[in-house]
C-alpha cells in the first residue's frame, strides 16, 4: 500500500543524507518536497501541516551529532515523527470480561464478516483463549451464511442466528450461549449500510447498551482514503469507537488513511487486514510500519514470522545439508512452502533494512505464482527416493513425472537444472561465509 509515498520520501531524503549540516534552506527544500509526497498519498492536509511543523522545528533546534551526517539526522526525525502520526505505540484490545465482546462496525463491503473469523483466529492463536463468532447482520442473509462457513472451517464457535430474529434478540442469545460453552470473547459481526444513517446508528447505540462491548473495533477499506477518515469521525461520535482495523492495505491504496486517521479522530488502529486468506491479519505496530515506509526494514516483524512457520531442528539440518551440499528436491519443496506461509520473497526482502528497493530490482529473480505452482506439481510427482536423489532421473523417469504433473519434459528438465545451479550456488555461499552472487539464469531465490 504505501509503495509510491515509500519511493517519493525515500527519493526525497536521499539527496539531503549526504550533507553535512542542516540549515533553514534545505530543510525547507526538504519539507515541500515531503509535503507533496504526502498530499499525493492523499494524507489529510491538517495532518500534513502538524507533521511538516514538528519535523522542522525538531530539525532547526537539533544539535547535528559528530557520529552522523545532517541528513542522516533529518531521515531520523522524519522517522520518529512518523511513528508519532501513526499513534505512538501498539494498542492492544482489552479482553477483560466474561466474556469479552467486540463490536465490529462499519459500512458495507469493508470485510467485516472476514475481519471476524481472522480476529477469532489471532485472539485463539496469541491469547489462548476461546473466541465465539456472532452473526448480527439481519439485513444480509449471505454474511449469516459466510460468517458460519468461515466458523465451520476454522473450527471456531458459532453462534447459530435465524433469519427473522432482531438484532439485539441475537445478542441477548448468544451472550447466554456464549456462557454455556465457556466463549472467553464474543466477536460480534454487525450489520452495515451503503452510507452512514441514523437507522444503523440507533440499533448500534441499542446493542451497546445491552452488551457493554469492550472493543468497538470500526472495519474501514483503506482503499477509500480520506473518505475512511470521514466514516471513522461519523461512528466515533456515535458509538466512541476503541481501535480500527483496516482492511485491503495489500491493494493499491496510497496510504493516506492510515497516516491520518489516528490524529484526526485520536483512535488508535489496532490491526491490519493484509489479504483475503484467513490468517491475513496483522497487528498495527506504529514503529514497525514507519521503518517499513522509509525502507528501514522490520527485523522483528521477520522473526516473528520465521518463527511462526520455521521449526528450529529442521533449520539446522537444513544448515548442515547446505554445508555439505546434501539439499535434495524434498528438502527445496519443504522449504518454498515455509517461504509461501511466510508472504513470499519479496514481503520478506522489504522487512530487511535497505532491502526495500532492491526487491524491486530482484522481483524477476523469484518465479510468478503459476511457476511456482508448476514447480510444486513436478516435485509432488516424484517418488520418494527421486526426490533425495534427483541423479537418478533418467529420460523414462522424467516422460513420467511430467505427465503425472501436467507439464512437459523441458519443464522437468529445466527445474532439474537449476536445482542443481542452486546447489552449487548454495555451497560456494556456506564455503565463503558470505552471499555470492547470483546465478545469472537461474536460481529459485
Amino acid at each position: 500500500m504505501f509503495e509510491t509515498l515509500s519511493d517519493r520520501l525515500l527519493s526525497t531524503l536521499k539527496k539531503v543524507r549526504g550533507q553535512s549540516r542542516i540549515t533553514e534552506s534545505n530543510v525547507e527544500l526538504t519539507l515541500k518536497e515531503i509535503r507533496l509526497s504526502l498530499l499525493e498519498a492523499d494524507v489529510n492536509f491538517k495532518v500534513v501541516k502538524n507533521f511538516l511543523d514538528r519535523v522542522k522545528q525538531k530539525a532547526l533546534g537539533q544539535e547535528v551529532l559528530n557520529s552522523v551526517s545532517a541528513g542522516q539526522q533529518l531521515v531520523k526525525i522524519v522517522h520518529d515523527e512518523l511513528v508519532t502520526t501513526l499513534g505512538g505505540q501498539t494498542v492492544e484490545v482489552q479482553l477483560k470480561g466474561q466474556p469479552a465482546v467486540f463490536f465490529l462496525v462499519g459500512l458495507q463491503g469493508t470485510g467485516k464478516t472476514t475481519t471476524a473469523a481472522k480476529l477469532a483466529l489471532h485472539i485463539r492463536k496469541h491469547f489462548h483463549k476461546k473466541p465465539g463468532l456472532v452473526p448480527a447482520d439481519i439485513y444480509r442473509p449471505a454474511a449469516i451464511d459466510q460468517l458460519q462457513k468461515l466458523a465451520k472451517t476454522n473450527d471456531l464457535p458459532v453462534f447459530n442466528s435465524q433469519l427473522g430474529q432482531s438484532a439485539e434478540q441475537i445478542l441477548s442469545q448468544a451472550m447466554v450461549w456464549a456462557k454455556e460453552q465457556m466463549v472467553e470473547v464474543l466477536i460480534v459481526d454487525t450489520a452495515g449500510r451503503l452510507q452512514i444513517d441514523s437507522v444503523l446508528m440507533e440499533e448500534l447505540s441499542r446493542l451497546k447498551h445491552l452488551a457493554q462491548p469492550n472493543e468497538i473495533l470500526l472495519v474501514a477499506d483503506a482503499m477509500l482514503g480520506q473518505q475512511s477518515v470521514n466514516v471513522a469521525e461519523g461512528f466515533h461520535r456515535q458509538l466512541g469507537l476503541t481501535g480500527l482495523v483496516l482492511t485491503k492495505i495489500d491493494g493499491d491504496a496510497r496510504g493516506g488513511a492510515a497516516l491520518s486517521i489516528r490524529e484526526t479522530i485520536g483512535v488508535p488502529i489496532k490491526f491490519l487486514g493484509t489479504g483475503e486468506k484467513v490468517g491475513a491479519l496483522e497487528v498495527f505496530h506504529p514503529d514497525r510500519l514507519a521503518g517499513r515506509i522509509l525502507d528501514m526494514g522490520d527485523i522483528v516483524s521477520l522473526v516473528e514470522k520465521a518463527q511462526e512457520v520455521i521449526d528450529e531442528k529442521s533449520a539446522r539440518e537444513s544448515a548442515r545439508k547446505l554445508a555439505r551440499n546434501e539439499l535434495t528436491m524434498e528438502d527445496f519443496l519443504s522449504q518454498m512452502q515455509m517461504l509461501k506461509k511466510m508472504g513470499g520473497i519479496d514481503s520478506l526482502l522489504k522487512l530487511i533494512p535497505g532491502m526495500g528497493q532492491i526487491s524491486k530490482q530482484l522481483s524477476g529473480m523469484a518465479p510468478p505464482e503459476d511457476q511456482m505452482r508448476k514447480i510444486e506439481a513436478i516435485i509432488r510427482s516424484m517418488t520418494a527416493q527421486e526426490r533425495r536423489n534427483h541423479k537418478i532421473l533418467d529420460g523414462s523417469r522424467r516422460l513420467r513425472i511430467a505427465k503425472g504433473s501436467g507439464t512437459e519434459v523441458k519443464d522437468v528438465n529445466k527445474l532439474v537444472q537449476q536445482f542443481e545451479q542452486s546447489q552449487k550456488m548454495m555451497s560456494q555461499m556456506m564455503k565463503m561465509g558470505r552471499p555470492g552472487k547470483m546465478p545469472r539464469n537461474g536460481g529459485f531465490f
